[in-house]
């Protein structure tokens, strides 16, 4: 009949797809399995003490029991068959006599002989516990006495080793004479008559030795597995009275990373679990000293910088009022007061901005600032911060590119606080460019929107990402200021950010200039996962680091 190889073909493709559909339910009920346990692996120190004592000392249980197993076993074995051999022995001399006055094979009180000689030495055979003996002649199959049909126990390896190499053999068959399934040794002798060589076959039952092996192996898997639940319970109380005082330690750790500085552990006797208890409580009584000290100066210095701010307004308020006088009247002085009317008034506009910052800072220090977000248009917030700094920017000779979708960017943020964080963004790079252009972009998408302020001044050493958002740090301190900032610029800008939820971020390498990133959510207290723009510029060549040094500056050794 013809085959179809496309039925062929399709027959074969839904064997395998059934095969795979069943692999696939078989890992995911093993992942499903294997998913708390891996959890409780990773995450509890006593489980994976005790899982692996378990496992070490299953395989060293059970490879002893199967060695005491296996050694009773051939004791047993051995010793059955010595025994079996020394009878055989004495049965095949016993044989021999009894036939010694017959010469001829067809004599007819051979064949009674033989059975007389079997009979006898079965002593009651299988029903009463003896042994089967058979005798038999390889070369006369018709000489054979026997109580029992034996031949299924007599293989043609074990006949051949009797008859033809005339020497002693053994083996061991299962055959089932009518009461169950049983284990025989079967040993075989050859008998030296006058009328040619026999075989005698003395047949054991094992059931004895079967039974006693089996006893043993069930002792020894009992004992094994005993001792490993032993093991188990010892490994898990010991490892519980080393673990529990840990996991104390670690509560303990938390409610103080908490803020509860009173929490202490529990000192039981003097061994070393005792010592580290006590250790451990020295440490936090010496940390909540500490930080009751730091907390109490740090209090100390906000309040002394506000009350220092506002009592500062006073006379600043009277001294502003003077220098405006004189400001508006330098013109009818020497040049020489007119410049200094002149300094005097940008030196009151830096430090009236100075004491305005420091107001903002110790409002965020004392938890008091708050968030005023409403849905906002950022695209002319951040074309009007540009436009602000126009004219410092073209002082300072810089250029500043401005990239803004064409549609409106919403979002629901403070207009104020942001574009106080742009000020502070665009100024520090017009100031830090080197007379190069300032790149200003916005982006957004659905859950976030994002401004990048990049420059290509001397940028930032590895490290200084995180040092420039601290106050009044500066990267270069040797360079003169451009736009006389106060320092606190960029640390009450991460404040802000901070308020809306929102990430400040820096990168720098040195002379490839440096980028600002801010990222704030689209709805206010959402949280932000990612950001629509790149914090390092797509511009920028790994690994290599431009000469920022002024052409005319001359190194010499």
């Amino acid at each position: 009949m013809a085959v179809d190889s496309r039925s062929v073909t399709a027959l074969g493709a839904r064997v395998l797809e059934a095969a795979l559909d069943v692999w696939r339910r078989v890992a995911r009920r093993a992942v499903i399995v294997a998913g708390p346990l891996h959890h409780t692996w990773r995450r509890s120190l006593h489980f994976r003490v005790v899982a692996i004592t378990l496992v070490t000392s299953s395989l060293l249980v059970g490879a002893f029991a199967y060695l005491v197993a296996t050694q009773s076993t051939n004791i047993l074995l051995d010793r059955t068959r010595n025994a079996a051999v020394k009878q055989l022995q004495v049965d095949t001399d016993h044989a021999a006599e009894q036939l010694r006055g017959f010469n001829q094979a067809f004599d007819p009180q051979v064949q009674s002989s033989l059975g007389t000689i079997a009979s006898y030495l079965s002593r009651g055979g299988p029903e009463q516990g003896g042994a089967i003996v058979a005798l038999t002649s390889s070369r006369n199959p018709n000489l054979r006495a026997q109580a029992f049909d034996v031949s299924p126990l007599i293989t043609p390896e074990l006949a051949h080793t009797v008859a033809v190499d005339h020497r002693v053999a053994d083996q061991i068959r299962t055959y089932d004479f009518g009461s169950g399934p049983t284990k025989y040794l079967v040993t075989g002798s050859p008998v030296p008559t006058g009328f040619g060589p026999i075989e005698l076959y003395y047949i054991v039952p094992l059931t004895t030795e079967d039974q006693t092996a089996g006893q043993i192996r069930t002792m020894v898997l009992l004992t094994g597995a005993a001792l490993v639940i032993l093991l188990g319970v010892l490994s898990a109380l010991v490892t519980r009275l080393v673990v529990r005082p840990v996991r104390v330690a670690a509560r303990t750790a938390q409610r103080l990373s908490a803020g509860l500085l009173d929490q202490r552990m529990a000192v039981h006797g003097e061994d070393d679990l005792a010592l580290l208890a006590a250790s451990f409580n020295q440490m936090a009584t010496n940390l909540q000293r500490q930080i009751v000290r730091l907390e109490e100066m740090s209090r100390l210095q906000r309040r002394f910088t506000s009350d220092v701010s506002h009592e500062l307004r006073t006379p600043l308020t009277t001294v502003r009022m003077a220098a405006d006088l004189i400001f508006a009247e330098r013109d009818e002085f020497d040049p020489a007061v007119a410049r200094a009317a002149e300094l005097l008034q940008a030196e009151l506009d830096r430090f009236e901005g100075l004491l305005t910052d420091l107001l903002e800072i110790s409002r965020f220090d004392a938890g008091f600032a708050m968030l005023d977000a409403e849905p906002t248009d950022l695209v002319p917030v951040v074309r009007r911060v540009v436009d602000r700094l126009d004219g410092v920017s073209a002082r300072a000779g810089v250029p500043v590119e401005l990239t803004v979708p064409e549609t409106p960017v919403i979002a629901e943020v403070d207009p104020r606080r942001v574009e106080r964080i742009l000020r502070n963004l665009v100024g520090n790079a017009v100031e830090h460019s080197e007379g190069r252009t300032v790149s200003v972009a916005l982006g957004a998408d659905d859950a976030a929107v994002a401004v990048t302020v990049r420059d290509h001044g001397i940028g930032l050493r590895p490290g200084e990402e995180k040092l420039v958002f601290n106050r009044f740090w500066r990267a270069d301190p040797s360079r003169a200021r451009q736009t006389g900032g106060t320092g606190l610029g960029l640390s009450i800008s991460l404040e802000d950010a901070r308020l809306h939820g929102g990430w400040l971020e820096a990168w720098g390498a040195p002379g490839q200039g440096a980028q600002f990133r801010l990222t704030l959510p689209v709805r206010a207290g959402d949280r932000l996962t990612s950001s629509p723009l790149r914090l390092v510029p797509p511009d920028v060549v790994p690994g290599h680091a431009v000469d920022a040094r002024p052409a005319s500056l001359e190194v010499t050794a």
